[in-house]
């Protein structure tokens, strides 16, 4: 998951068009039957790319078909995503089992199977921070990511005197003062042009530290109307983002940089402090260095948000002619160590499975910044990545360009916090209509 509208990978990236369906001579949705003796066919939606080649696919599906003796997959290959997946269920074209990451809209229409959290965790999985739609789960979270952490330099920490990454917010604005008289940009903050996006997460942050942590259910709440955007709290952490920017904690050439630019900005010291996804440590570990590390946005009372989003990962027809073997067989393709491997690898991944061990090679930040996390939830500190979730407590269709630009605005100061708060509620409750 990189921007507002990425998934968390979970062996779900990019999408080959629709024709390739023609293309590879299979035909989606083909009914799972019985082959010989016990032997059960089913189908399974991939998409395959330069990253997920047509080799990686035969050899995860074989792994996982190895350890569910019986079952014979038959791959299909397409758009592996949340609008094709929409598609195929309303032409009655659906695979049996398909990894497009978003239940959300198939759930509801009772197109997918439904796992239980006993089912779950008997399976291994370990966080149920985000991922439910009506208080049911229909993926398996496998994979989760933080979004935002901050990413700090340690040599310009250093320079300026500071020994440690701040503990409260209190001390992040002393570092701030103190990156700032050393003639260091505290924060690398922004997005231009088509990036907007990524302007959002210093806010995402802020609410996290300030309003989730006393209140993971903040969302949930926001969603039946209980809470306001208006509310103190939210205009309380909008603040704090608009004040870093009016003080000149962030590099002035920020919000005219693209994504690409931030974080070359960011890895080139342009800037002492970072926020961004979890999916960042494999970017700085790929450049192999060293000088790199992580923490948690503080809040005031010192205890650092660590927002989650697990990724829905496979999903299963409800109409499946076998619908528990294709959840077993989902469960084990899901769970199986190769795959996870390959996820924090590629993507710097959080893998929510019980005794997983990290692959050797790993880099040294995402060491830290899963250690951060396994601490988090230790101290309770996971939060849904409000800006990213899907499912329970997610914002509205629409909603979130009217987030991003209204930020943009805030931190430009067209606006002010609590203009800002009312317009979002003004905007979140024509998006629920």
């Amino acid at each position: 998951m990189r921007t507002q509208r990425r998934t968390t990978r979970s062996l779900v990236l990019g999408a080959l068009a629709a024709a390739a369906l023609a293309l590879t001579g299979c035909t989606a949705g083909a009914p799972a039957s019985s082959d010989s003796g016990d032997e059960v066919t089913l189908t399974f939606l991939v998409s395959e790319s330069p990253n997920l080649t047509p080799q990686y696919w035969d050899a995860a599906i074989a792994r996982a078909s190895k350890a569910v003796p019986g079952v014979k997959i038959k791959k299909v290959v397409g758009e592996n995503t949340p609008a094709y997946a929409q598609q195929l269920f309303a032409s009655g074209q659906a695979p049996d089992i398909f990894a497009a990451g978003i239940a959300n809209g198939l759930a509801q229409k009772g197109e997918l199977a439904e796992y239980s959290r006993d089912e779950l965790t008997a399976a291994g999985i370990t966080d149920f921070t985000s991922g439910t739609i009506n208080g049911k789960f229909y993926g398996i979270p496998t994979g989760a990511q933080a979004i935002p952490l901050v990413y700090y330099n340690k040599d310009l920490f250093k320079k300026a005197g500071i020994s440690a990454p701040p503990k409260t917010y209190a001390e992040l604005l002393e570092d701030c003062a103190k990156l700032k008289a050393a003639g260091i940009a505290p924060f690398e903050i922004g997005g231009g042009g088509k990036d907007t996006w990524a302007t959002s997460f210093a806010l995402n942050a802020t609410v996290s530290a300030d309003v989730q942590v006393a209140d993971p259910a903040w969302f949930l709440k926001r969603e039946k109307g209980d809470v306001k955007f208006s509310d103190p709290e939210f205009v309380g952490a909008a603040a704090k983002v608009a004040k870093i920017v009016k003080d000149g904690f962030a590099d002035p050439n920020g919000m005219t940089r693209t994504y690409a630019d931030l974080e070359q900005a960011f890895l080139a010291g342009k800037a002492a402090m970072y926020p961004m996804g979890s999916w960042f440590t494999a970017a700085a570990d790929g450049k192999k260095l060293t000088n790199i590390g992580v923490f948690g946005w503080p809040g005031d009372s010192g205890k650092s948000a660590y927002p989650v989003v697990t990724g829905a990962g496979m999903n299963v027809n409800a109409k499946s002619k076998n619908v528990d073997l294709a959840k077993k067989w989902a469960l084990a393709f899901a769970t199986d160590k190769e795959n996870l491997d390959s996820s924090v690898i590629t993507d710097g991944a959080i893998v929510t499975v019980k005794d997983y061990a990290i692959p050797a090679g790993v880099g040294a930040l995402y060491k830290e910044m899963a250690a951060g996390y396994d601490a988090a939830v230790s101290e309770k500190a996971t939060v849904p990545a409000w800006g990213n979730i899907t499912g329970d407590g997610a914002l509205p269709p629409g909603f979130n360009d009217k987030l991003i630009a209204a930020g943009v605005d805030l931190l430009t100061g067209k606006t002010t916090p609590e203009k800002f708060a009312t317009y979002l509620d003004e905007q979140y409750t024509a998006a629920q209509k």
